[in-house]
């Protein structure tokens, strides 16, 4: 129970890695904001958070983090609920590949938009309520292996992911002053929904048969398969708790072996 008592928004909460780590923060004793722009998905999530907890620990917020007045109301919305917030998992993410001489202007707008953009003015607007209540904090940010290296067919997400990384390395070295520790963590490839989408993406540029990019990927990890969504939770506790405290500005792997740094 390493974070009792704590109040953690999890973005991107409502599906995969994310909602991942929204039950293994409850079943560490946290309360838990699943903020999403995905009504619907929400609605799914906190009903099934909350068949194991407490109902007053599941808080369901809808956001659009390329929208700052939808996080400023986020952030309002769960200090008058919850009463503070102690942890950030900047999870909130979009993926499209294409090669270099097709990607479009939307297609580079949007990726940056939410997996950089909008994870920044998440994590400001959350340090400074954390500022504000004068407790510090954790702010973890889901990176990725595609920020270590690029890649021909997935430059954008691999800039934006690299962005965050940097990001990370910038805001935990200027936070830590007010004892917010910001930190990151990498996936390498995860098995999620999304992962249907990114193998036809695959098929469709590489001339594979469906499926095939995906087993292809899953055997070259040294650890001999494609992450799980719980794969991440672990690195996701101990980055949010106390056991973490004298850990800043960092970005841990979590790949299987696929990335050392």
């Amino acid at each position: 129970m390493k974070l009792t008592n704590k109040v953690a928004v999890v973005t991107g909460g409502a599906k995969g890695i994310g909602l991942a780590i929204a039950q293994r923060y409850l079943a560490e004793g946290a309360s838990v904001v699943v903020a999403d722009i995905d009504t619907a998905a929400i609605d799914e999530a906190v009903s099934q958070l909350r068949q194991t907890v407490d109902t007053e620990r599941v808080l369901g917020v809808e956001l659009n983090v390329c929208d700052a007045a939808s996080i400023d109301a986020m952030v309002v919305k769960v200090r008058e609920r919850m009463g503070r917030i102690d942890i950030l998992v900047n999870n909130a993410a979009v993926f499209d590949m294409a090669p270099v001489l097709e990607v479009t202007e939307a297609s580079f707008d949007k990726q940056f938009a939410v997996n950089t953009k909008g994870m920044f003015f998440t994590l400001q607007a959350v340090a400074k309520a954390m500022v504000d209540q004068g407790q510090g904090g954790k702010i973890i940010n889901m990176a990725s292996q595609a920020g270590r290296r690029g890649e021909a067919l997935v430059s954008v997400y691999c800039a934006s992911k690299a962005a965050v990384i940097s990001l990370t390395q910038s805001c935990g070295l200027d936070l830590i002053k007010h004892s917010i520790n910001v930190n990151g963590i990498a996936p390498g490839v995860v098995d999620t929904p999304m992962w249907k989408d990114v193998d036809a993406l695959f098929a469709r540029y590489e001339n594979r048969p469906l499926g095939e990019k995906k087993r292809l990927v899953g055997e070259a990890v040294p650890f001999g398969r494609m992450g799980t969504p719980e794969d991440h939770t672990g690195a996701a506790v101990f980055l949010a708790s106390q056991d973490s405290d004298y850990v800043v500005a960092q970005t841990l792997n979590v790949d299987g072996g696929n990335w050392m740094s």
